[in-house]
């Protein structure tokens, strides 16, 4: 007990005087994660727009894909970008394996689907009203989808908050991929699995806190919009 005590109470002091370290890990955290969920709501919008309201060929095989893939291992993405970008990979020319782009890379594999799928049931759940009231006022098909999408932006925001949630939490596939380089593509999972394997404890729970501070954060954020979705 006075061990965990004092690694805790080492945490505490570190996050109240945190150092340059640490202070990067969690800023390429932040911004590896962030940037993999919103290149994958700018892409996953539309694609989710286009299952809603097109009829085509296995459009009931691409939803069935998106659904299945939101379960999506982290360490089976992680290989699978790694042998695609490693050096004897089809794209290892671009040099991107071990770098904090190929971490965006493997977190948007994660994210992208989460984004869809979710986004795709919040499009189709807007009331039919709606829409026959953009018609009727002569509304283009742009307008129409935009208006379709402000009735959906709480479960579409939804959708967003679940994915970088999720992203942000995962360890495998950025370990495989980005190899976990001290003040280059450390982020806070992978280096909380290795200073705990080290016997660091109080840098682990110190990134374990901000960890857990963030996925509280997200999971009200999500609570909060899916409170507000019921209301309209």
């Amino acid at each position: 007990m006075d061990f965990l005590a004092d690694a805790l109470r080492q945490a505490l002091l570190l996050l109240v005087s945190p150092d340059a370290e640490l202070l990067g890990i969690i800023a390429l955290s932040l911004a590896v994660s962030g940037s993999a969920v919103v290149a994958a709501t700018v892409l996953a919008l539309p694609f989710a727009s286009v299952l809603a309201f097109k009829r085509f060929p296995l459009k009931g095989g691409l939803l069935s894909l998106m659904n299945t893939f939101m379960g999506l291992p982290p360490v089976v993405v992680g290989l699978l970008v790694f042998l695609i970008f490693s050096r004897s990979g089809p794209l290892g020319f671009l040099e991107l394996i071990y770098t904090p782009y190929v971490m965006v890379i493997a977190q948007f594999i994660l994210a992208f689907p989460i984004v869809t799928a979710i986004s795709h049931s919040a499009v189709v759940g807007v009331d039919p009203a709606v829409i026959d009231a953009a018609k009727t006022l002569g509304a283009t098909p742009f307008q129409k989808t935009i208006t379709i999408f402000k009735e959906a932006r709480y479960g579409i925001l939804s959708g967003v908050m679940a994915a970088l949630g999720r992203v942000m939490a995962e360890v495998g596939a950025v370990l495989i991929v980005g190899g976990n380089i001290r003040g280059y593509t450390r982020v806070m999972t992978t280096t909380i699995a290795l200073e705990a394997d080290k016997g660091d404890f109080e840098l682990a729970i110190a990134l374990g806190i901000v960890l857990l501070a963030v996925s509280l954060l997200i999971n009200s954020v999500l609570y909060y919009l899916q409170r507000k979705g019921k209301r309209q």
